[in-house]
């Protein structure tokens, strides 16, 4: 029934087989960051590091690693809450038995409760705790789970408050160890709200990093939660356990909590922070983010454990997260925006890079089939929560006899590709905000938004092979069918947007009989092979490397009224621009150096 202590949770772990101790000696710089991949990649346990060169306290990380183990986690609430969330979608529900015992089980463990906090943590210096280096051009050292508290200063309490998981870089730069930290919180954050309210009052924000406690903590800072709901009421309905807490001066404390950085924010100062290997694939770059002033660092006396995680190109730990979110909200989505059926954030592209739902079609069933419902429940999702930072949405809605299912990406982008009308279908907006750690944009937190909208009957063939002819070999290195009706083509590489203009005008001629072709969408990228390779290349390459606004042309492509359209084959330039941030790579040494720990006799010898 929940877990008082992320100690009690490794401790389950490690007695059903989920956990694995490593023993020799292993560094926080860039080796326990190479482990945790090599072990994720295999779909192994999770691990806990006992000796850690510099460092007094142990460290776990790949909690979540799999499906099956994220799940193990929370088995006794899981269900609970996929019965609460019920009554969201239908109140008469609660006339089930099953549904009002679990209403009553949760709702006794809902709300947080004060709690009496002794002596049980004292004061460490950062440079005793194990915080990582992940990657080779991380700038510092980053807490990788850290769970973030604010409260709003004009309404301070504790169901007022955020719980969020922004970044946090303990060294490097310019900061000052254990005085200074970077707190990296992006676009459309809890925190922004609270910050700018601060800012407002002329006062401080006081800001408390929790790091540690029960897994279902870590899991709560980052569900897509109201504004008005604090994450530590889902954390307790998560556990089955009350969250226990002490509020004082803005700043909380927890006996469940395993390490607190108490600090503020004072008024807008910034500093430079990053880069950071981040979970697109990318660096993120340096960019100046808000100092955290560190008043006091906290370690619990006994039994303290430092728990990280690994982020870079999906499909990562992370991954996982965003899985169980999905499964106990996914059947919310119809209610919270109606005519919506459903909606599947991308992992393979980063998550917010792509998104694709299924809607409606309800407004003219007496007219000719086109997009039209689909078109406001589009609008809808893109002002809905995170969602909004959205760069690319397919939307479809399915006619008579049709079935379509969003989490199957490849047919649902075929399925969309047969029926979209090119001159009619594709709506941009051109300056909008983007996703913080997206660089395909014009400047960080800028960019344009694509709703590909289809519905009614198949307009196209797709081509199932790679066409004979109809295409110009015209300045084209390879040539690659992605999927059926794509292909990604190979060209030379990317100068700058004024030579970008009349090269793009070249390669949609060399496309013109591409359509008759049954090629409804061509992707120019660096490497065809690599892009076509797999869907999880191609999803990766295409909507991560591109920005719509600028990067997207066509064939017979025109404006009318302001209006965008084309009347050919569709054409997305994914190719890395110079703007954008370099792509994750591993350091070699590092990946020579870790493979002690797979040897005969090692700690992961059967994970070689």
């Amino acid at each position: 029934m929940g877990y008082s202590t992320l100690y009690g949770a490794v401790i389950d772990l490690e007695k059903t087989g989920q956990l694995v101790r490593v023993r020799e000696e292993i560094s926080a710089d860039l080796e326990m960051a190479a482990v945790h991949r090599r072990v994720h990649a295999q779909k192994g346990p999770a691990l806990f590091f006992e000796n850690i060169r510099e460092a007094k306290f142990p460290a776990v990380s790949n909690l979540f690693g799999t499906r099956e183990r994220a799940e193990f986690l929370f088995r006794d609430s899981l269900q609970h809450l996929r019965n609460v969330f019920r009554l969201r979608i239908n109140p008469t529900e609660i006339f089930k038995p099953k549904v009002a015992y679990s209403a009553l089980k949760v709702g006794l463990h809902a709300l947080p409760r004060r709690a009496f906090i002794s002596s049980g943590f004292r004061q460490t210096p950062i440079g005793d705790i194990p915080v990582v280096k992940s990657w080779p051009k991380d700038g510092g050292n980053f807490i990788t789970l850290p769970l973030v508290y604010t409260e709003h200063p004009e309404y301070p309490s504790i169901k007022r408050s955020n719980l969020g998981m922004y970044r946090v870089q303990t060294s490097g730069n310019r900061y000052d160890e254990n005085r200074t930290m970077g707190l990296h919180y992006q676009i459309h954050r809890g925190i922004g709200i609270h910050h700018t309210a601060a800012l407002a009052k002329g006062v401080p924000l006081p800001v408390t990093v929790i790091v540690g406690g029960p897994p279902a903590l870590i899991l709560a800072a980052v569900m897509p939660l109201p504004e008005n709901i604090s994450e530590l009421l889902f954390a307790s309905m998560l556990n089955l356990k009350a969250f226990q807490y002490r509020r004082s001066g803005g700043w909380i404390a927890s006996p469940q909590a395993d390490f607190l950085i108490q600090g503020e924010l004072r008024g807008g100062e910034t500093l430079p922070e990053g880069p950071f290997g981040d979970h697109l694939g990318y660096y993120s770059l340096v960019h100046e983010f808000p100092v955290l002033h560190v008043k006091r660092i906290l370690a619990r006396k006994k039994k303290a454990i430092w728990p990280f995680t690994v982020v870079g190109r999906p499909p990562q730990e992370d991954s996982e997260f965003g899985r169980l979110i999905h499964s106990l909200t996914h059947d919310l989505i119809p209610v919270e925006i109606p005519g919506v059926h459903a909606v599947h954030a991308v992992d393979a592209a980063g998550v917010h890079p792509l998104l694709l739902a299924e809607g409606s079609e309800r407004y003219l069933p007496y007219a000719p089939a086109q997009p039209r419902e689909i078109l406001t429940q589009a609008n809808a999702i893109l002002g809905f929560g995170q969602m909004s930072l959205a760069k690319y949405l397919f939307i479809a809605a399915a006619e008579k006899g049709d079935a379509l299912a969003v989490d199957r990406v490849a047919e649902f982008l075929r399925y969309v590709l047969e029926r979209v009308d090119f001159t009619r279908d594709l709506h941009f907006q051109t300056r909008t905000t983007m996703d913080t750690l997206d660089y395909s944009g014009q400047a960080l937190h800028e960019g344009s938004k694509l709703v590909v909208a289809a519905y009614g009957t198949k307009k196209r063939e797709l081509a199932v092979e790679q066409p004979a002819k109809g295409l110009s070999r015209y300045n084209f290195r390879d040539v690659r069918l992605a999927l059926p009706g794509v292909i990604a083509v190979r060209t030379t590489a990317f100068r700058d947007y004024k030579a970008n203009e009349y090269e793009m005008r070249q390669v949609a001629s060399a496309c013109r009989d591409l359509g008759e072709a049954g090629i409804a969408l061509v992707v120019v990228c660096d490497d065809a092979e690599f892009a076509a390779k797999s869907l999880d290349n191609f999803l990766w390459v295409t909507f991560t490397r591109s920005d719509p606004a600028r990067d997207i042309y066509g064939v017979d492509s025109f404006t009318e009224n302001k209006h965008w359209g084309c009347k050919g084959t569709l054409i997305i330039d994914a190719r890395m621009k110079h703007h954008h941030a370099g792509v994750l790579v591993e350091d070699e040494k590092t990946e020579e150096r870790i493979n002690r720990f797979f040897k005969k006799g090692a700690s992961l010898s059967h994970l070689q």
